[in-house]
């Protein structure tokens, strides 16, 4: 169900699986529960009734409005000839495209814009390392991880946060039992607002970047990189200096990393968060995923993130096609008594910082009173 998940093109994915044929697995048919028939015919539904086709009028204009927004900010820069008032507001419209560019990669990068590979590939290099100066191997990489194995504690790489956060109930229960861990973890809910979003962009996803690229000698995407700074700086050095552009693109980090984390913590944190279990892939997704409410604003603002148990469950898929698939998938929990949550976005927000003052006093408790 995995595999056939994350592709839509099997025949040509397969060819590339012949080097790694070790034998075939016998009757697993007969491992069919009723859960796992019920979800493939959902994904045969959703094959034939083109839920898998793409609107491309969509990703046009998803991609122009994040170069208006480019050139918006430019533009404010010029006219005012560089001031430190169009110093912020440039900013605040960068940190805007660059969130939409980053939902945008998402998409190029789950394949699921054009029925060409090659073509996702392209448009992937070109949005993630070009407009976001970002690797696209290096996202690949931790991004599908993570959607194998959602919230998989040693599998997947957004919940191997132990050094400044512990997540969960296992993870805190564990550690503190162990009497492990350097940090105040008991206050990790207040400390979360100056050590999670004001530094995820900024420090740790540039420091991540860097060693992967020069890592895996992944000069493609160091290339790519290098055009966007060089574009950046030559759009904005002239008015604010080397120093100055440098500190216009920090700001733009900053302001787009505390978008970022709200947006893509909000559907996973909250939920469970535990040690590899035997499930099927329909169950697995659902105990480690949630939604958030609907609505033209919070489909731009999370770039149909807040589907995320239909993204999840179907990564290929359009997003603009995730909501149409939605009551469906609502009905099969409901059939199957799985739960399928769905909160206001502040409160998906507010769940992030009660998941974590939650885990800090497992922490705590475990470590002095265990």
């Amino acid at each position: 169900d995995a595999w056939t998940a994350f592709h839509n093109d099997k025949g040509y994915v397969s060819k590339f699986m012949k080097a790694l044929y070790i034998g075939d697995v016998e009757d697993w048919d007969q491992n069919e529960t009723e859960i796992k028939k019920d979800f493939r015919k959902l994904r045969k539904y959703v094959e034939e009734s083109g839920l898998m086709k793409v609107n491309p009028l969509f990703y046009v204009l998803h991609l122009l409005h994040i170069l208006a927004l480019e050139v918006l900010a430019y533009l404010v820069v010029w006219h005012w000839e560089g001031s430190m008032a169009a110093f912020f507001v440039a900013a605040v419209l960068l940190a805007t495209a660059q969130a939409q560019a980053g939902w945008s990669q998402h998409d190029y990068g789950h394949m699921s814009v054009f029925p060409s590979h090659k073509m996702n590939h392209i448009f992937h290099h070109i949005v993630i390392g070009h407009i976001k100066a970002a690797s696209s191997h290096w996202w690949n990489f931790r991004h599908f991880q993570h959607h194998a194995k959602p919230n998989v504690i040693k599998k997947d790489p957004d919940v191997d946060i132990a050094f400044l956060f512990l997540i969960g109930d296992y993870i805190p229960k564990s550690w503190g039992s162990k009497k492990l861990g350097f940090m105040p973890y008991n206050f990790q809910h207040s400390y979360f607002f100056f050590l999670g979003p004001p530094l995820l962009l900024p420090i740790y996803f540039h420091v991540e970047n860097i060693f992967f690229v020069f890592k895996r000698r992944d000069y493609v995407d160091l290339l790519m990189t290098v055009t966007f700074f060089y574009k950046f700086f030559w759009l904005y050095g002239p008015y604010y200096g080397g120093w100055g552009a440098f500190g216009l693109y920090m700001f733009m980090r900053f302001l787009e990393s505390h978008w970022f984390t709200w947006v893509t913590q909000m559907s996973h944190l909250p939920m469970r968060v535990e040690k590899e279990k035997e499930e099927d892939w329909f169950s697995l997704q659902l105990a480690t995923t949630c939604n958030v409410d609907s609505s033209p604003f919070n489909d731009w603002f999370t770039g149909h993130l807040n589907f995320q148990i239909e993204h999840h469950l179907f990564p290929t898929m359009p997003r603009h096609n995730l909501g149409k698939i939605a009551p469906l998938v609502k009905s099969l929990c409901k059939k199957h008594n799985l739960p399928y949550r769905c909160s206001p976005l502040f409160t998906a927000f507010g769940d992030i910082v009660r998941m974590l003052k939650k885990s800090g006093e497992i922490w705590y408790d475990a470590y002095y009173h265990g």
